[in-house]
């Protein structure tokens, strides 16, 4: 109460105070207010029309149109964001004073640190160094390009330093940030640098299959230097063919870099064949470093096809980089565990591990795995002591891998108490914070971008008890991907009827039902797909609870027989929930009854899922770690934990005993599974 007697002082707050009880309403009460219809039958003259014009001229360039819809806007929460559009519009036209009286008064917004960073890129940009040195330090968290700028600043006040700072940036396979080029254009152009490190950068680039920024790289060689560019189209294209012929005539750095750049090529579709073109006497007209990089790439390359001659690629890399820093990063480390862990192969498995940085043996997946490695290679009591004890570093915390290492503890599933639900005080507190007033704002004018970066810019520093009221605030405003991602941000105190949300349970469960599916799979699974925004579209255009792609629902549409089916009825939750429970039930029929494959399966597609599996029967959890997609991988593991944790959620009968490990079971190998009638379309890609 000492909070609200403070908030109660003044009588400007307490106007405020009921705004922001009007706000903690239920959406379905407040959204139904005369100031707040829904958009289509508001008037031109309407602030939120004005502030959607706003938005409209911004995205085309009609600086007129958006200086009349400013003027209608006047008074409205948004209007900061209009006030943004307008100074962004043409802010390179902008005075400091103008920037800076915005920045002020919008002082620790999200709408301030979008418009500095802008700003910033504007000033290094005219190389305004003054100016720039005096407001980057103001910016919170890192900015590539704001950092590009700054590090050309340097560099052209004499800072030495700043090339070598250059070097992550330039070694980081994606689009060179803009701020970057012209340091690297004077660092060529003066011959700090040369055809060393745009090598380096070419061989990272093909190796991520970056071939596009690869080939426009070529041309800042030296003339002389710059390859055929019939020969680079040959080599870019993994031709065997070339690669025969280019073995004879490795003389010259741009015919070696050329040859590396066929063997990474080949190595995605068939790395036996790329080993086979670096076999010994080729690969040693190459320095020892360049031989156990490229085999290192040959061996992460098969290690993801789940090959076996990956584990002795990895240790012949290993010799050959002995006495050199390593040459394999931590994503490559976690490739030779992977491929260790489909062999059983323990000690090969704790040996990838410590090789990894810090950062990486840190990380909950390979804490995990270190302590059943060494579990698995325990004879002793002290060293099933050290197994437990990286088991207990991460026991307590609430994530696939958390789980599993309570399990190896023998710890059954406890949700943690739940923290004592926020009062009207505290959610009232909450909704006057400004970002978060505009974020709701943002989501009724369906701005879901821009008012999702709104909430979460606005969470920053909150403790759990005001994250918890935060989360209650999105909840009744049936904002539910923000409810659940905030509660899921609480430290010590935690509120798992919020972070497991079960909007539509009804709707979920009468499908599962009727497709003898359990509940808290079906729970978990549109968790991770939509967070339960019915009217959610993925970028590749899937749509609704379940993330339907059109194909996928037209082909179980016409499977179930639905007559009144359209793709535009795709979002409506019933329809959505009968079409993927559907889809589900169907690949768990065609892979086992297996919630992992049919996971998989939902994510990447059958034919994959099936692919994925070893020829002897598989640990659920190895199986799911060495899926070779990364968002797959991520995406199994947190349905499979989901599920867990909706089961204790919910209490279902008897549900609530079974542990992860068991839900993952083992997958059977191929052979077991020949028989199986496939699905007579793999609808998704």
């Amino acid at each position: 109460m000492v909070l609200f007697n403070q908030i109660m002082k003044s009588r400007s707050t307490i106007a405020l105070l009921l705004v922001a009880l009007l706000l903690a309403l239920p959406a379905s009460l407040w959204m139904n207010s005369a100031w707040a219809r829904p958009l289509p039958k508001q008037k031109a003259s309407d602030p939120d029309q004005a502030v959607l014009e706003a938005r409209d001229a911004f995205r085309v360039g009609d600086s007129a149109k958006l200086a009349r819809a400013a003027q209608a806007v006047g008074g409205h929460v948004l209007e900061p964001w209009v006030g943004y559009w307008q100074l962004r519009q043409r802010l390179e036209d902008r005075s400091p004073e103008e920037v800076r009286w915005f920045l002020s008064r919008n002082n620790g917004s999200l709408l301030a640190e979008q418009l500095r960073r802008d700003w910033l890129k504007v000033l290094g940009k005219k190389g305004a160094w003054d100016l720039f040195r005096d407001e980057a330090p103001r910016v919170f968290g890192d900015d590539p390009e704001v950092t590009c700028y700054s590090l050309l600043g340097r560099a052209q006040a004499g800072d030495a330093s700043a090339a070598t700072e250059l070097r992550p940036l330039w070694l980081t396979p994606r689009e060179l940030p803009e701020g970057c080029v012209p340091m690297v254009e004077g660092l060529i152009n003066s011959g700090q640098w040369g055809p060393q490190q745009i090598w380096e950068r070419f061989r990272l680039l093909v190796d991520t299959n970056q071939l596009a920024m690869a080939r426009r790289l070529v041309a800042r060689l030296p003339r002389d230097e710059i390859p055929e560019y019939r020969l680079l189209d040959l080599a870019l294209s993994g031709s065997v063919k070339f690669a025969e012929q280019a073995s004879g005539a490795l003389s010259r750095r741009r015919e070696r870099e050329l040859y590396v750049a066929t063997v990474l090529r080949i190595a995605r579709d068939d790395p036996g064949v790329a080993a086979g073109y670096w076999r010994a006497p080729i690969r040693e007209r190459f320095a020892v470093p360049d031989q156990a990089w490229v085999l290192g790439a040959i061996a992460t390359a098969a290690a993801r096809r789940h090959l076996p001659d990956a584990v002795a690629w990895f240790a012949e890399a290993d010799r050959l980089s002995a006495g050199i820093d390593s040459i394999l990063s931590d994503e490559q480390w976690a490739w030779r565990a992977r491929i260790a862990l489909r062999q059983d192969n323990w000690g090969e498995v704790q040996a990838a591990i410590a090789r990894m940085t810090s950062a990486g043996r840190t990380d909950p997946t390979w804490v995990y795995w270190l302590g059943r490695a060494l579990k698995a290679q325990a004879q002793t009591s002290e060293q099933r002591a050290a197994a437990n004890e990286q088991f207990a570093k991460i026991a307590s915390e609430y994530h696939f891998y958390g789980r599993l290492a309570g399990e190896e503890l023998g710890q059954a599933v406890r949700l943690p108490a739940t923290a004592g639900g926020p009062t009207a005080e505290e959610i009232a507190a909450t909704a006057v914070n400004p970002g978060l007033q505009r974020a709701l704002a943002l989501f009724r004018l369906d701005m879901r971008t821009e008012a999702t970066r709104e909430w979460n810019w606005s969470l920053r520093g909150m403790d759990d008890r005001s994250l918890l009221a935060a989360a209650q605030l999105a909840r009744n405003n049936e904002i539910w991907d923000r409810a659940i991602s905030t509660a899921d941000r609480t430290v010590a105190l935690h509120d798992f009827s919020v972070r497991y949300l079960a909007p539509y349970r009804e709707v979920l469960a009468g499908a599962a039902r009727a497709r003898s599916l359990e509940e808290p799979l079906v729970l978990g699974l549109v968790r991770q797909e939509s967070r339960f925004i019915s009217r959610a579209k993925s970028g590749v255009g899937a749509a609704g609870l379940m993330q339907l792609m059109p194909a996928t629902a037209q082909w179980v549409a016409r499977k179930m027989g639905m007559k009144d089916y359209a793709w535009s009825r795709a979002h409506e939750p019933q329809v959505n929930a009968a079409l993927g429970t559907f889809y589900l039930r169907q690949v768990l029929d065609d892979l086992d009854g297996q919630p992992v494959l049919a996971a998989a399966a939902y994510n990447a597609g059958p034919g994959r899922a099936r692919k994925w599996r070893d020829a002897r029967p598989l640990e659920g959890a190895i199986y799911a770690e060495s899926i070779p997609f990364n968002e797959t991988r991520d995406y199994v593991k947190k349905v499979m934990s989901n599920t867990v944790f909706y089961s204790a959620v919910l209490g279902a009968d008897g549900i609530q005993a079974r542990t992860l490990k068991s839900r993952l079971g083992t997958i059977a190998g191929r052979s077991a599974a020949d028989g199986l009638v496939a699905l007579r379309a793999d609808p998704t890609p």
